[in-house]
């Protein structure tokens, strides 16, 4: 049995976490911290983990209760895991990150677009990127794995086929991305009020989102050179989600895109590559670590149009941490993790 450890365990995707762990057979949450919340039961916090979780309470984070613990979970906002992940490590914990701390393999850029310095940068040579379908071998024998963020995920799976296969041109590529409200956090913000979000649709950070360098990064690893990428995200009313209109110009037109695709996620247990013609939804992913993608080329045009969605909070964040965490101990990929989306 695997002994986890959650840091910050109060936002919606530490929550997600338990609710994914709760089903796991090999996997026991052991300590969960938060300092606003110590003390409290995690089912008294949260009524829906009821029956799963009555004797877990949230604890002040302490790196001898967490030190224990075969992996921790940072599920924090930036800047948190700088200051503990050294030490966990130190004691042989392994550490999953679903913070963007080290997400980025320059600590300036990191800087730059964090607006504070990068507390840990000795770390970032060593922590790996925890997005399977590209780094699976190197999640396998990982200290420390940075988990990709939800706009990331859904937008590099989506162009990744093209830019391997050399296909599309990389200094002209553009995401147009949209998610629901539960992205920007469980935090009071007016922005995510009801009266402000509902019934409304807002593109935002045009002039650069902090996940542009990320996407970045990994879409130029995969086209082995310099890219750009034009990404506007938008915010919709919906609480999960993620939603990626992908464009990219592909002059080779006698390139089987379908079969590109299908070939290139044939192997992996939660990337879906949908019919031909297809038009994947938000709700379809709901609850599910599942990226579900279509290819279309408009017109026979040179300009080719993928379709990516996710929901944010699970293959955009917990679930793809479990996924990592189970490439981690040598478990199948798909444990605890292979239930169904919810519909409607």
């Amino acid at each position: 049995m695997i002994k986890v450890g959650i840091v910050g365990g109060t936002g919606y995707t530490g929550v997600e976490l338990l609710r994914l762990l709760a089903q796991h057979a090999q996997a026991e949450v052991a300590v969960i911290t938060s300092r606003s919340e110590a003390g409290v039961r995690v089912s008294d916090m949260y009524p829906n983990l009821r029956g799963h979780y009555d004797h877990l309470a949230f604890s002040v984070p302490d790196v001898s209760a967490l030190g224990v613990c075969d992996v921790v979970f940072f599920a924090t906002p930036h800047g948190i895991a700088h200051a503990l992940a050294g030490e966990l490590l130190q004691a042989g914990t392994r550490v999953v990150d679903l913070s963007a701390d080290f997400r980025l393999t320059d600590a300036d850029e990191w800087a730059k677009w964090y607006g504070q310095p990068h507390g840990a940068p000795e770390l970032l040579g060593e922590a790996v990127y925890g997005l399977p379908e590209v780094n699976r071998e190197a999640i396998r024998g990982a200290r420390l794995i940075a988990v990709p963020g939800c706009y990331p995920t859904a937008t590099q799976l989506g162009l990744i086929p093209l830019l391997e296969a050399g296909l599309a041109d990389p200094s002209q590529l553009i995401a147009s991305c949209a998610s629901g409200v539960s992205g920007a956090g469980r935090g009071a913000k007016v922005g995510s009020l009801l009266c402000e979000s509902s019934e409304s649709m807002m593109a935002y950070a045009v002039k650069g989102h902090r996940h542009l360098p990320e996407i970045s990064q990994g879409l130029q690893r995969a086209a082995g050179m310099p890219v750009g990428l034009t990404f506007v995200p938008h915010l919709v009313p919906m609480i999960r989600g993620i939603h990626a209109t992908l464009y990219a110009r592909v002059s080779d037109r006698s390139v089987d895109l379908q079969a590109l695709f299908e070939r290139r996620y044939a192997n992996e247990p939660f990337v879906d590559v949908m019919p031909a013609g297809s038009h994947p939804e938000t709700r379809s992913v709901r609850g599910a670590n599942v990226c579900r993608i279509a290819v279309h080329r408009p017109q026979g045009g040179d300009l080719v149009v993928v379709l990516s969605v996710i929901d944010n909070l699970v293959k955009g964040a917990s679930g793809q941490a479990i996924q990592n965490m189970n490439i981690l101990f040598g478990l199948e990929e798909n444990t605890g993790l292979a239930h169904a989306a919810l519909m409607p």
